[in-house]
């Protein structure tokens, strides 16, 4: 008999339970609180530069094999592109210095012994100064586990860490930051090759995954938000999404609960999550990138830290960007141009732009709130959580949401077995 799962949430993570299970040959239906799946991995027609735009930038490495492996599952791995080699182009736009880490495509990291794909003015002592890093506690704090300070920190380390952790790196967690660096400096090019959804993280990400479940028969449904349940022994024995919407779960029908962490504690009253986030402004510009601009530059001095060039569109990313919140936004506009205009070397006036600033981005990736973040499996046999604030052994990013689902997906199939 065809067992059920109910997924609680659209976003990466629960889409990417609902595809393990539906492939495993789970009757699937996912809810969605809201109007479209994604959460904050999605694209959306916008009126301001008459343009897809996604909600915000991400990048994904080669060696990110969860959401990589999801790519494959739901048939969309050749919509991320990227160079061939793992190569990184930077720009420091206070002193007009430019280089490009080229880490290679190998599986060791032999770059480190090559001046000219390093960093330029570092040495390899460098590089190994960041040892103590790489097997850290959690609770252990950036700052005392490396020397945040000096050329590598400023032009590579510092870049990478924000953007991963979503933090000022010498508050962050030096676990969660260990993490980034195995799976990728450690990790050789063949992991560190970026990869971008070229034509939109929904187009990639997104939307083929609703196509395949609605194939495998699964239900989608939108604007249905899931406000309680029942309990049934030791087991959820209902779902309830409004007064006359009710349903009723059978022996063996499962619950993945994918949402917000603030939704999930309202709906699991005891359960422990992070209650700190920090903010990422992301903004998009309606402008012919110049030929030979690479589609991504770290960004080294300005406001700006990572430049995306689209087709017809350059964008940007702030991470850590509670200070830019309450800007206003023509000035933050103005501000972002002029960092671009010196990254990429064009000329001209603001362009039509929009600014999407997330105030609760992320979960802060201090040791604090990373000791706060939960397991997958919860006081109920059948019901488990997922998501990227979830405990991952990763910050927030789209490989941990990818990752929580999978592990979700994992304990369910687990229990048929059993």
């Amino acid at each position: 008999m065809q067992k059920t799962a109910h997924i609680i949430g659209a976003g990466i993570s629960g889409l990417a339970a609902a595809v393990r299970l539906a492939n495993a040959n789970f009757k699937v239906h996912v809810h969605e609180a809201t109007q479209q799946a994604g959460g904050r991995c999605r694209s959306y027609f916008d009126a301001q530069t008459q343009l897809t735009i996604d909600n915000g930038n991400h990048l994904l490495l080669s060696g990110n094999s969860h959401a990589i492996a999801y790519a494959k599952s739901i048939g969309t791995e050749a919509g991320l592109v990227g160079p061939q080699r793992a190569q990184f182009a930077f720009a420091d736009i206070k002193t007009g210095k430019r280089w490009q880490l080229d880490l290679g495509d190998g599986k060791i990291p032999t770059w480190l012994f090559d001046k000219t794909r390093r960093v330029p003015d570092t040495g390899v002592g460098d590089y190994l100064a960041l040892a103590p890093l790489i097997w850290s506690s959690p609770n252990r704090l950036v700052g005392d586990a490396i020397r945040c300070e000096g050329v590598l920190y400023d032009r590579l380390v510092q870049p990478l860490l924000l953007a991963a952790l979503n933090v000022d790196p010498p508050e962050g967690s030096a676990g969660l930051a260990g993490a980034i660096v195995r799976e990728t400096l450690l990790a050789g090019g063949q992991a560190c090759r970026p990869l971008i959804a070229r034509d939109g993280l929904s187009a990639v990400l997104v939307e083929p995954a609703i196509e395949l479940l609605r194939a495998k028969g699964a239900g989608i449904h939108f604007g249905h938000e899931l406000r309680g349940y029942t309990m049934s022994g030791e087991r959820v024995g209902e779902l309830k999404f409004g007064a006359d919407d009710t349903i009723a779960l059978g022996a063996d029908d499962v619950v993945v609960m994918a949402v917000p962490p603030r939704a999930a504690t309202s709906l699991l009253p005891g359960l422990k999550a992070p209650t700190k986030f920090r903010a990422i402004v992301n903004a998009h510009f309606r402008f012919d990138p110049p030929p030979g601009l690479p589609a991504l530059t770290g960004v080294v001095g300005g406001i700006v830290e990572w430049l995306f060039a689209f087709p017809q569109r350059l964008s940007i990313t702030i991470s850590n960007g509670d200070r830019l919140i309450d800007m206003p936004r023509e000035e933050l506009a103005q501000a972002i141009w002029d960092d671009i205009r010196k990254t990429a070397g064009v000329k001209g006036e603001l362009p039509p732009w929009q600014i999407v600033r997330e105030r609760r981005a992320t979960f802060e990736a201090t040791p604090e709130q990373n000791a706060l973040r939960p397991g997958p499996v919860t006081s109920f046999k059948n019901l488990f959580l997922a998501g990227d604030w979830t405990d991952t052994g990763l910050p927030a990013t789209i490989e941990g949401s990818v990752r929580s689902g999978d592990r979700a997906a994992d304990l369910v199939l687990a229990m048929r077995q059993a």
